[in-house]
């Protein structure tokens, strides 16, 4: 039981970290390069040479281009414009990023899964069209499982070039907005409350912080004699600090991170996946009444990142004519006190804003910069009340429920060895389920389902019978080869990582390196290490190998031992009628899951199982006629198909 509350305790931690990402990683990507394209000549000729200036020295690593367009499906090398893609997901704070993607191997491949990625996404359809509104459902199911499928395949392949991939993003509130307090807040007033000393870390605060970090540093661009190589470092500090703010003003505009931040993991994950899939209509600081639709993660259309390339621009304007000195309307103080090197403040662990070191302090300049780019972002939704936008829950937290199946097997034979030939037997089982949801860890392809079941079985008596004797044939239920029967029964299931129960076993883990065993847990509910129980998505349903995660169990005969009949030991002795108790184990192999919606708090499914089972009888003292020899009883081994329904109420 100890063993059990600790991976609960852990599982429950790895929900609560899961991932709630905005835009993908191409998608950031083709925001920036986006925006970069569509600076003006003179403009974009100053950024390209900052660009070789902070380069030198890590030509290697960092492309040629700035922002290239055209990198295929095997980048060599990491630009600009992928380090928004990084800053967040990949890196906690600009110091982290630019290590990484000036040392780190894996960098590499994270970039190349991110290219076929974005060729995965390109060709499925993302709007409707006249033959897929007049497929109906279906096609609709079609385009949404090949997103589900690309995504998870990508997942996976990301989890394993950077294990922190699934933790890091969602261990704080630093990619959402925060919600407004009231209806008649300015943007003023929001940029302010996101930016006070203590407020809970939020979108706007963190691109804040870093965009007016890479400002300072191009004040002293502007302004300072500096050495080539002194030079070169500032600039390149400037840049990343600016990628990195990028991130966070970009996922300003994913539709999920719009609505607020408020509620439980539950309410907070389930939010955001719903608005990112279905869209949200909203209006901007400065755009009046104007209204637009956001999408979200993986479903970006070519005008939201127009949209959002808009924004970035403006941004990155602010920095380039500050590095260069060009006359701007408001124009930044000199912060000498501004580092060489990038920021090092870490949005993955903190849950507040910090107070900025003396002499850096946010100035009325560096909010009105941050108010020109943001006139065009978004309004963020109410906070929880009168007026706050619809919330939605995932399936993740404790759970309680019940849970009724209906099954059918083929088995080989009987207990005594002498039975005629094969037969079926059906059954049914009613039980009691709590446990943990933690489904779609990574996806709506994952599965993280924990739960323990205890109920009551009974099965039918198999269809072959012992013999084909007159005798036996007038044996009712007892001449069948396995007898009617009903009994207790018990039921588990858990992910794992390698083999099956090592998470139990491994359980202890959370609290000597509870990082590591984070990693184990997520993989274990995103297919395993060897990830071929990854679940695949259709049009008509899900289906997952699922060999090794669930085993079920019935004890029959626990009170009164059950009966059975087997022939005598010679063709005219008398048959034996014999007293036994058997435990019967299955493993479910291959399941289907038909798609569903989970309201509010509780959720129902149909679920299909093919399942192996085994029959270990035990006993095998004779009734009647006294004196007669015991019979050894022998295993039966069965296959079969079980529907189960299952309800479950989330807490």
């Amino acid at each position: 039981m100890r063993l059990a509350r600790q991976l609960l305790c852990a599982l429950s931690l790895m929900s609560i970290a899961a991932p709630v990402l905005a835009w993908v990683y191409p998608e950031h990507r083709d925001i920036t390069v986006l925006s970069v394209v569509s600076l003006d000549a003179e403009r974009r000729a100053i950024f390209e040479s900052l660009w070789r200036e902070a380069r030198s020295g890590r030509e290697e690593r960092l492309c040629e281009k700035a922002a290239d367009a055209g990198q295929g499906l095997m980048p060599d090398c990491i630009d600009w414009a992928a380090m928004p893609a990084i800053g967040g997901d990949h890196s906690c704070s600009a110091r982290e990023m630019l290590e990484t993607v000036s040392n780190d191997k894996w960098i590499l491949s994270v970039a190349r899964i991110a290219a076929e990625l974005k060729v995965d996404l390109s060709r499925i359809e993302s709007a409707p069209t006249a033959q897929s509104v007049s497929a109906g459902f279906l096609e609709s199911e079609a385009i949404r499982a090949r997103r589900v499928n690309a995504l998870q395949v990508a997942d996976t392949h990301l989890l394993r070039a950077d294990p922190d991939y699934a933790t890091r993003a969602g261990s704080n509130n630093a990619h959402f907005l925060l919600a407004r307090p009231r209806t008649d807040f300015s943007a003023k007033e929001y940029i302010e409350l996101t930016l006070r000393d203590g407020s809970e870390i939020n979108a706007v605060g963190v691109f804040e912080w870093y965009h007016l970090s890479a400002l300072q540093k191009a004040t002293r661009l502007a302004r300072e004699t500096l050495s080539a190589e002194e030079r070169s470092s500032l600039v390149m500090a400037m840049l990343v600090d600016e990628a990195f703010a990028l991130h966070f003003l970009e996922d300003i505009y994913a539709a999920g991170h719009v609505a607020g931040t408020w509620g439980d993991v539950s309410q907070r994950r389930g939010t955001h996946d719903y608005y990112n899939q279905h869209g949200l209509e909203v209006v901007t600081w400065g755009g009046g009444s104007t209204t637009a639709v956001l999408m979200g993660d993986a479903h970006m259309r070519p005008e939201d990142a127009e949209r959002v390339a808009e924004a970035v621009r403006t941004s990155l304007e602010a920095l380039i004519d500050t590095a260069a000195a060009r006359p701007m309307q408001t124009i930044l103080p000199h912060a000498p006190q501004a580092p060489s090197e990038p920021d090092a403040f870490d949005v993955c662990k903190a849950s507040t804003l910090p107070q900025r070191p003396a002499g850096l302090h946010s100035t009325p300049e560096a909010v009105q910069l941050s108010i020109d780019v943001l006139q065009a972002t978004p309004v963020p939704g109410l906070g929880e009340g009168l007026g706050a936008m619809p919330r939605f829950r995932a399936e993740v937290g404790p759970f309680i429920g019940v849970a009724g199946s209906l099954d059918t097997r083929f088995v080989d034979g009987g207990f005594t060895g002498l039975e005629e030939g094969n037969g079926f037997v059906a059954g049914a089982d009613l039980s009691l389920r709590a446990g943990l949801g933690v489904n779609g860890v990574l996806g709506e392809a994952g599965d993280g389902l924990v739960f323990l079941s205890l109920g009551y079985r009974g099965d039918s008596p198999s269809t072959n019978d012992f013999t084909d004797t007159l005798v036996a044939q007038r044996g009712g239920t007892l001449s069948a080869a396995i007898p009617a029967r009903s009994g207790y029964s018990a039921r588990l299931r858990m992910p794992f990582y390698l083999v099956p129960g090592d998470l139990l076993l491994l359980a202890p883990l959370h609290f000597v390196v509870p990082r590591t065993y984070q990693h184990i847990a997520v993989t274990a509910a995103n297919g395993g290490r060897i990830p071929w129980q990854v679940g695949l998505a259709t049009r008509f349903g899900r289906f997952q190998f699922v060999l090794g995660r669930e085993i079920g169990v019935a004890f029959y005969g626990v009170h009164n031992n059950d009966r059975l009949l087997a022939p005598g030991t010679s063709a005219d002795a008398d048959i034996r009628v014999i007293r036994f108790r058997s435990t019967y184990l299955d493993l479910p192999v291959l399941e289907y899951r038909p798609y569903r919606s989970f309201d509010t708090t509780q959720t129902s499914e149909l679920t299909l199982e093919l399942y192996a089972g085994m029959d270990i009888p035990r006993g095998g003292d004779v009734i009647a006629p006294p004196g007669a020899p015991r019979v050894d009883l022998e295993r039966t081994y069965s296959i079969g198909v079980r529907a189960v329904f299952d309800w479950r109420h989330y807490f």
